[in-house]
């Protein structure tokens, strides 16, 4: 198989599935991993999928990796990420949580904490929290997404309005590298999202290095709305002056 038959048909197996490894892609092509990395380098460069460590998922601005595929992706940075953001969160706060599988992880690492109040539409979340005797987790009413424990629509945004409480800590799908907005693939997530950002006094953001740059259809708001991203390398430069001129504090989890 000549090397432009094999990108077509890279192209077409990672749409199919959504991600697809190295070594899944070397083993149905018959070549080496080496080959199969150069071939995602070119087709990324060209964006038309988009690379990881380890693999290759599909980049489209309506749909969103599957949830299996995305807790795997990016694990270690968003362990990372987790365990700084839970240094941040004093023992007795309250705080929302939002969907995402960066927030699943922050939820995990905030398990030493005592006595937390939290406030979540994510159902993973609260099975993770509530192992906790001295934790109170309050579930948002609304609709369950069945691909992701996700709970949304206009009855969890009035939920999420009748609080006010420390910290919010949200999770986004992708960030613009030209003008730091937030985006996401469902409006209706969205909503909840923004609701968050609204009640919380100070508003953490989880993203991940390879937020930045990727496409989503659907506009949450403005880096420049949070107080402080955790992220597990540094922004591009772009991102950089914004959080520097609306005093955005970055804080880097290696």
């Amino acid at each position: 198989m000549g090397q432009m038959t094999r990108q077509d048909q890279i192209i077409k197996v990672v749409r199919e599935k959504g991600y697809v490894s190295i070594e899944e892609l070397a083993a149905q092509f018959n070549v080496t991993p080496q080959t199969i990395r150069r071939d995602i380098n070119t087709l990324a460069d060209q964006n038309i999928i988009r690379r990881h460590h380890g693999g290759a998922s599909c980049e489209s601005s309506t749909t969103n990796v599957d949830y299996n595929t995305r807790q795997a992706l990016q694990l270690d940075a968003k362990k990372q990420i987790a365990k700084h953001i839970a240094k941040e969160i004093p023992n007795g706060a309250s705080l929302f949580i939002n969907i995402g599988t960066t927030t699943e992880e922050v939820a995990r690492a905030l398990l030493q904490h005592h006595n937390l109040k939290i406030i979540t539409n994510n159902i993973n979340v609260a099975s993770i929290l509530r192992t906790k005797e001295d934790f109170n987790v309050i579930v948002a009413g609304g609709t369950v997404r069945s691909r992701d424990g996700g709970i949304i629509g206009e009855a969890t945004v009035d939920f999420i309005n009748q609080f006010r409480v420390d910290y919010g800590i949200i999770g986004i799908s992708a960030i613009d590298q030209e003008d730091g907005s937030l985006l996401d693939y469902d409006y209706q997530e969205v909503r909840v999202a923004q609701s968050i950002i609204s009640n919380s006094r100070e508003v953490f953001l989880a993203a991940d290095h390879a937020k930045f740059g990727r496409s989503a259809m659907v506009r949450l708001g403005n880096i420049t709305q949070v107080d402080r991203l955790f992220s597990d390398a540094e922004p591009p430069k772009s991102i950089k002056a914004l959080l520097k001129e609306h005093s955005v504090k970055f804080e880097l989890c290696e």
